[in-house]
C-alpha cells in the first residue's frame, strides 16, 4: 500500500509545487511508482508536468463530484511510472459545490482507499491555504512534507501548519503525521537563511530533511517548458538536490 504525502503550507510561494513535481518525478525515476495529484486549482503542477490544463474533460473536480471515474481522470506523464490527476481553473469551485456532500472531508479518501495499493508513493499538492481541498488533501494522507522557504516569515506560516495539522489529526485523521521540513529557496550566502535552518531544527529536530533545495534558476525555468528539471537540466545543483531528497524520502517512508 502506497504512502500518501500531501505537499502542504499555508503560505504561499514557498516552493510547494516545485517539490511535488520534482519530487514525485525523482521517485519515479528512481523506480517508484507514483500518483501525484494536483488539487489546488492553480493547475500548476498540472503545467508543470507537461499536461495542458486548458479543455481537459476530467479532472480532480469532476472526480471528488462524482461525475467520473478515478480512471477517467488518470493521465500519463512524460515519466514512466509516474501518473498525474490534474487540476486546472474549475476546481476553485469545489469549494461552495462540495458544501452540500455528506462527509465532504473524506471525498479524496474514499476515492484513494482501494486505489492507494497501486503505488508506492501518492503525492498530492494542496492549495497555499486551508480549505475543503487541503482538508481533504490532509485527511487522506499519512504524512505532510513542509517546503519551508529560508527567509523570517516562514516561521510564523510554519506555526499556523502545526495547529492546522494537529486539528486535522484530532479530529479527521488520527494516523497523521509530519513526513519532514524540507529546506528551500536556500541561500548559503545569507545569514537569514542560516538562521532560519537553525531556528526549525531547534524544534522540529529529526523532521528536518537533510537534502536542501538551492536558490536555482534552472528550478525557474523548467516549469515554462512543462518538465521537471530532472528533465530539463539533470546536471543542475536543482536536479541533485531534489534526487536526494527523493532518496531521502523513500528511506524514511516505511510504515512501522
Amino acid at each position: 500500500m502506497g504512502r500518501v504525502i500531501a505537499v502542504a503550507n499555508q503560505k504561499g510561494g514557498v516552493g510547494k509545487t516545485t517539490t511535488s513535481v520534482n519530487l514525485s518525478a525523482c521517485l519515479a525515476q528512481a523506480g517508484k511508482s507514483v500518483l501525484t495529484i494536483d488539487i489546488d486549482p492553480q493547475g500548476n503542477t498540472t503545467s508543470g508536468l507537461g499536461v495542458r490544463k486548458a479543455g481537459l474533460e476530467n479532472t480532480v473536480y469532476e472526480m471528488l463530484l462524482g461525475s467520473c471515474l478515478f480512471e477517467a481522470a488518470l493521465k500519463d506523464t512524460k515519466i514512466a511510472g509516474l501518473s498525474l490527476l490534474p487540476s486546472n481553473i474549475e476546481l476553485a469551485g469545489a469549494e461552495i459545490e462540495l458544501v452540500g456532500f455528506e462527509k465532504s472531508q473524506y471525498l479524496l479518501h474514499d476515492i484513494l482507499k482501494d486505489r492507494r495499493y497501486l503505488y508506492e508513493f501518492v503525492v498530492i499538492d494542496c492549495p497555499p491555504s486551508l480549505n475543503i481541498l487541503t482538508i481533504n488533501a490532509l485527511t487522506a494522507a499519512d504524512t505532510v512534507l513542509v517546503p519551508l522557504q529560508c527567509e523570517y516569515f516562514a516561521l510564523e506560516g510554519l506555526s499556523q501548519l502545526m495547529h492546522t495539522i494537529n486539528l486535522v489529526k484530532k479530529k479527521l485523521n488520527p494516523r497523521l503525521e509530519i513526513e519532514g521540513v524540507v529546506f528551500t529557496m536556500y541561500d548559503p550566502r545569507t545569514n537569514l537563511s542560516m538562521q532560519v535552518v537553525e531556528e526549525v531544527k531547534k524544534h522540529l529536530g529529526g523532521k528536518i530533511y537533510k537534502s536542501i533545495i538551492p536558490r536555482n534558476v534552472r528550478l525557474s525555468e523548467a516549469p515554462s517548458y512543462g518538465l521537471p528539471i530532472s528533465l530539463y537540466d539533470p546536471k543542475s545543483k536543482g536536479a541533485e538536490a531534489y534526487a536526494r531528497l527523493a532518496e531521502e524520502v523513500a528511506a524514511r517512508s516505511v510504515f512501522a
